[in-house]
């Protein structure tokens, strides 16, 4: 199960599965997970990927390791829990469409998804040059210091539409969530519309996320296990000053204790 290690800043690293497994025995907040869904008035899909990055995972699951698995039939968020301790992944997602009990969508949230693999790093270069070198998801603290404030900047342009948002450490990036009630009910084009704008306005997100060609974002309280960091949210007051490399809020016990 050996992989080229991708080159991360000092402290952060694949988390074993070990690791994993004490991760969301001890410190996974559930009740946070379900807080985070209050708003939700639908049925929620949930995914993981058990090693397509780390390629680490367990044994039995070799076959489906690179793939992803939903987990669309629970009893409650203590259930989804259950199953994510039964495949210690390496990362878990949510699926931003919302489902009535037959399946049928009902909306989706709007997201913005920054990634430092996006931005031109002067030490590391593009992502062209990276995917050269094997190290598409490689980054430094430099990058990550400027895609924290292409996230900042992003969240002020923003608010000149929305009023309801959040913004989340994403493990490698940075989330925008937004939960104004009518953005429910965007459809493709117009979300697609609106991303364009921005990129054409040189804002740094992922268009396939905000168009929702890709609904999967990581999980809030989940495990980066690529990096060993939580995925948390923050209040866009606490941006500015917050560092994943050294906030023991995002640092999970494992790291802290060792």
């Amino acid at each position: 199960m050996r992989t080229k290690r991708y080159s991360l800043p000092e402290g952060m690293r694949y988390a074993t599965l070990t690791e994993r497994k004490e991760y969301y025995l001890n410190e996974f907040d559930i009740k946070r997970v379900a807080e985070w869904f209050y708003r939700v008035k639908g049925r929620i899909v949930f995914a993981v990927i058990m090693g397509r990055h780390t390629r680490i995972f367990r044994h039995k699951y070799k076959e489906d390791a690179g793939t992803t698995i939903l987990i669309d039939e629970y009893k409650g968020f203590e259930d989804v829990k259950a199953q994510i301790l039964e495949f210690l992944p390496e990362a878990v997602y949510y699926d931003r469409n919302v489902y009535d009990e037959e399946g049928k969508i009902l909306g989706q949230e709007l997201a913005f998804d920054l990634d430092p693999e996006n931005l031109t790093c002067p030490i590391h270069g593009t992502l062209a040059d990276k995917m050269q070198r094997r190290q598409g998801l490689g980054f430094c603290e430099l990058e990550l210091k400027m895609v924290k404030e292409e996230t900042a900047r992003l969240y002020e342009e923003l608010k000149k539409s929305f009023f309801n948002m959040k913004i989340v450490y994403s493990g490698r990036g940075f989330h925008i969530h937004v939960f104004d009630e009518d953005t429910y009910n965007w459809k493709y084009k117009a979300r697609k519309e609106f991303a364009k704008k921005l990129k054409t306005e040189g804002f740094l997100i992922d268009e396939w996320v905000t168009s929702g060609g890709m609904r999967l974002i990581r999980l809030p309280y989940s495990l980066h296990g690529m990096v060993s960091r939580i995925v948390i949210p923050l209040e866009a007051k606490e941006l500015e000053s917050f560092n994943p490399v050294s906030d023991k809020r995002c640092i999970p016990k494992f790291l802290r204790l060792s």
